[in-house]
C-alpha cells in the first residue's frame, strides 16, 4: 500500500473486499531457513517421483535421508509450525511407511545420515549431503530438460546394477565432476543423488551465445531420460555440490609384451585347478578354477594347498598366471571375482580347528572365458559383457 493512499482510497478497497493491511515480510532465524530448505527437497523428490520417499536399506541413500527427515518434522511441533502455511502438497499430513522409528532431535543432514549408519564426513563421499541446498539453487537445477520416461530402459538396467556392483567392490570410483569437466558418448555421472549415463550425442552446432554445443541423450537410473544440451548437462554438474564422475573399470596397461625401465611387477593373477578325488570336483575338474591375484610367487602360496581349506584341501596345479605391471591387485580381483559371482562354487568344507570355511574363489568358468575377460580388462572394454553361467560365455550388457 502506498504511503500517498488517503482515507477515501482504504474506504473503497474495503468496499471491494480488498485486505489493506500492509504485508508483513515473515523473517526466518538460519534455524527456520534450514528446516525450509530441508523440506523443499523433500517436495522436490515428490514431484519429480510422484510419490512419498520410502524406508529400505535398498533405497538410494538420497530417499533415505528423505523419509527419515520427513518423519521428523512430522514429529516436531516446531517444525509442523513453520511448514504448514508452505506445505501444498499435504506432504505433512499424508502416511507412508513408518515402520522404521529413529530417535534423533537433531535436523541436520549429518545426524540423520549417522543414525542410518552411513558416514557423511568424508571429501569424496557420494553420500555427502551436508550441504542442503536453497530454492535458488534448486531452480537453478531445473533448467535441465524434461524427463520423460525411458521406454528401452530394460537396455540399461543390467549396465546400471552392475556399475552399482563395481562401485561397491571398489571396481569402480568416484571422482569429483570439476576435477574433469569432459563429457563423451558413455560418460556416467552422479547427479542429484541418481545415476546419469549419456547414451547419445548429436552433431556439434554453434549456439545463439556463439558457443559450440550438441545435444545429448541421457538415461537414468530410475528409468526416466532426457534430450538436453551438452552444456546444460555440464553446468548442472558444476552447480549440484555433491555430483560425481563415475570411473571405468580400465585399471591401466596390465600387462606389457615389453617392460619399461619405470614399470614395477605388481603380482600376478593366477589361475588354479584342483586335483582334489571329490566326486563333483573330478566331474567339472575342467571348468573348476581357482581364479586369485597374489603379489608373491604362486608356487610358494599354494605349497601348503591340501592343508588349506580356501584350496578344497587338496594338491592344486597352475594352470596359467598373467604377469601384473603398476596395478592395484585387491582392485583387479575385486573385478574378476564380481564379474564371475554368478559362477560361484558354494562349498562349506572344516579346517583343521573344526571351523566352517567357505572357500571364495573357485568359480565354474572355462579357461578360455577366463583367459577372454583378462583381454577385455586390458583393452578396458569389460563393462560392456557380462558373464553368462548357463552358456559359459561372455554377453553384450
Amino acid at each position: 500500500m502506498s504511503k500517498h493512499t488517503t482515507d477515501e482510497d482504504r474506504e473503497l478497497l474495503a468496499e471491494l473486499g480488498i485486505d489493506t493491511k500492509p504485508v508483513q515480510q515473515v523473517k526466518y532465524s538460519p534455524k527456520e531457513q534450514r528446516i525450509i530448505a530441508g523440506f523443499e527437497e523433500i517436495e522436490r523428490f515428490v514431484k519429480d517421483h510422484g510419490r512419498l520417499p520410502q524406508h529400505g536399506e535398498d533405497r538410494d541413500i538420497f530417499e533415505r535421508l528423505y523419509v527419515v527427515r520427513l518423519d521428523r518434522m512430522r514429529e516436531s511441533a516446531e517444525c509442523c509450525k513453520i511448514l504448514k502455511p508452505l506445505d501444498s502438497q499435504g506432504l505433512l499430513d499424508a502416511t507412508n511407511d513408518t515402520s522404521m522409528v529413529i530417535e534423533t532431535e537433531d535436523l541436520t543432514d549429518e545426524a540423520l545420515l549417522a543414525s542410518l549408519g552411513v558416514e557423511a564426513g568424508s571429501e569424496d563421499d557420494v553420500t555427502q549431503l551436508t550441504h542442503v541446498r536453497s530454492h535458488s539453487e534448486i531452480k537453478a537445477a531445473e533448467e535441465i530438460a524434461q524427463r520423460i520416461p525411458c521406454q528401452d530402459f530394460d537396455e540399461f538396467k543390467p549396465l546400471f546394477k552392475q556399475v552399482q556392483q563395481d562401485l561397491e567392490t571398489g571396481a569402480r570410483k568416484t571422482l569429483k565432476y570439476q576435477d574433469d569437466a569432459t563429457v563423451n558418448k558413455g560418460d556416467l555421472f552422479i547427479l542429484d543423488g541418481q545415476k546419469v549415463l549419456v547414451v547419445g550425442m548429436g552433431e556439434p552446432f554453434v549456439s545463439d551465445y556463439g558457443r559450440q554445443d550438441r545435444r545429448l541423450r541421457v538415461v537414468y537410473d530410475n528409468a526416466t531420460e532426457s534430450d538436453l544440451l551438452l552444456r546444460s548437462l555440464q553446468r548442472a554438474l558444476n552447480k549440484d555440490k555433491a555430483s560425481r564422475r563415475i570411473t571405468t573399470p580400465d585399471l591401466g596397461p596390465l600387462f606389457s609384451g615389453i617392460a619399461e625401465e619405470d614399470d614395477l611387477t605388481t603380482g600376478y593373477i593366477y589361475v588354479l585347478r584342483s586335483q582334489s578325488d571329490d566326486p563333483f570336483v573330478a566331474e567339472h575338474r575342467s571348468i573348476l578354477h581357482k581364479i586369485g591375484v597374489t603379489g608373491g610367487d604362486v608356487k610358494k602360496r599354494i605349497a601348503s594347498a591340501k592343508n588349506d581349506p580356501t584350496y578344497l584341501l587338496a594338491d592344486v596345479e597352475i594352470v596359467t598366471t598373467f604377469k601384473l605391471m603398476n596395478i592395484d591387485r585387491k582392485g583387479l580381483e575385486a573385478i574378476l571375482h564380481k564379474f564371475f559371482s554368478s559362477a560361484r562354487l558354494k562349498i562349506k568344507l572344516e579346517d583343521r580347528f573344526g571351523k566352517l570355511v567357505e572357500p571364495r574363489e573357485w568359480f565354474l568358468v572355462p579357461l578360455n572365458v577366463i583367459e577372454e575377460v583378462v583381454e577385455k580388462i586390458k583393452e578396458g572394454t569389460l563393462d560392456q559383457f557380462r558373464y553368462d553361467a548357463e552358456n559359459a560365455r561372455l554377453t553384450n550388457v
